[in-house]
């Protein structure tokens, strides 16, 4: 074979195993925040949590305690950085993460510009957190550091429509998420209050924030959009709606201001009849199954994505073991999914069966009290 074949040959190889995606690893550190004061909540703060290997148990390495309602946390790209929103307050606040121990040492804190903070997200770049304050209503866009302090305010976008007509639940807007797509580049806020789902694009050489065309999309009276997944390859997102239990199907083209509903599923099953409200919705990596979680039925739904209209079928309900699961997420080799009940004060380890998508509780359950989210590193 000639010197120049070899060549091209081990030139291509690289190329592959560049393009050939690599298995995500096992979590190691997992960072717990809680209600302390909200909502009745009793917890100690932002407890940090670290194992040895997937097959041990996760022991507790520190909590911090001055820290009031870290309701929501989420990590930078490059693992070096944690940021939570507090609750009712009106702040986020950065902490730099000791990469042997994975305790955390606050950098500062910056105003987001508006109230209760329910979701924190982080761009595509690194370089901004988008913030959705849901008692104020509105986005608020924080730029990043390069030391992974958080800058203030370089952009807010205000979400306005008709309220719903729930008269204690939808009297203004409440954006209570705002994830960026698989891209890094779109924001979509499903506004719980205005019965509608907002789009924006992110202009990173300006750090601003620029309204879909159309802005938003409706959904039915009285669902209150809350939380929303992309699937990884295919051009859907799925909403999950508060208050009448519900999973709305959309069309998902951001590039070309394409968000059009196609279907809507229940959560609860149909012999359910007691009260319940959606919470927390995520799709699979391999995105063949999407998951939603109610609180009430106080289990997880799971529904198989049908890999060309992008439709659900429910395919099963698995209990949490707990009361009132307000969030959960599934661990990044998603092998696993982690179940918050914020209620009886537990998270839950349920194995995902990777064929059918269903869950099996593996025994290992984190007593932390009124555990609102988790993110791990």
């Amino acid at each position: 074979m000639r010197r120049r074949d070899v060549l091209i040959g081990m030139a291509g190889a690289a190329l592959l195993a560049r393009a050939r995606p690599r298995a995500a690893a096992a979590p190691l550190f997992m960072y717990i925040g809680s209600f302390t004061q909200k909502d009745g909540g009793h917890g100690d703060g932002l407890s940090v949590y670290r194992r040895g290997s997937e097959s041990e148990p996760w022991q507790l390495v520190e909590v911090l305690k001055d820290l009031a309602d870290p309701s929501f946390i989420v990590i930078d790209r490059q693992q070096r950085s944690v940021y939570t929103s507090h609750g009712d307050g009106t702040h986020a606040t950065a902490y730099r993460i000791d990469s042997a121990t994975g305790r955390l040492m606050v950098i500062n804190r910056q105003p987001t510009g508006g109230i209760n903070g329910a979701h924190l997200s982080i761009d595509g770049s690194g370089r901004f957190l988008a913030v959705a304050n849901y008692a104020s209503g509105g986005l608020a866009l924080l730029s990043i550091n390069a030391d992974g302090s958080l800058g203030p305010v370089c952009d807010a976008a205000k979400t306005t429509g008709t309220p719903g007509p729930h008269k204690t639940q939808q009297e203004s807007s409440h954006p209570h998420h705002c994830p960026f797509d698989r891209s890094g580049h779109f924001i979509v806020v499903p506004d719980k209050g205005l019965d509608r789902v907002f789009l924006y694009r992110l202009d990173t050489s300006g750090g601003k924030l620029i309204p879909g065309e159309p802005p938003s999309v409706s959904s039915r009276a009285g669902a209150a959009p809350r939380h929303v997944d992309f699937h990884p390859t295919l051009p859907f997102a799925y909403v999950i709606n508060e208050i009448d239990s519900t999973i709305t199907v959309y069309r998902f083209e951001p590039e070309n201001h394409v968000l059009k509903p196609l279907q809507i599923v229940p959560t609860p099953p149909a012999t359910y009849t007691g009260n319940n409200s959606g919470a927390e919705i995520v799709v699979a990596p391999s995105g063949r199954f999407v998951y939603g979680s109610n609180r009430g039925h106080d289990s997880i739904a799971v529904f198989a994505i049908d890999q060309t209209s992008g439709l659900l079928t429910a395919a099963g309900w698995e209990p949490t073991q707990g009361r009132t699961p307000r969030f959960f997420t599934l661990d990044p080799t998603g092998t696993h999914l982690y179940a918050a009940n914020q209620a009886s004060d537990t998270v839950v380890i349920f194995r995902i069966d990777q064929a059918t998508g269903k869950l099996a509780a593996t025994g290992e359950k984190i007593n932390v009290k009124t555990p609102t989210t988790i993110a791990f590193r």
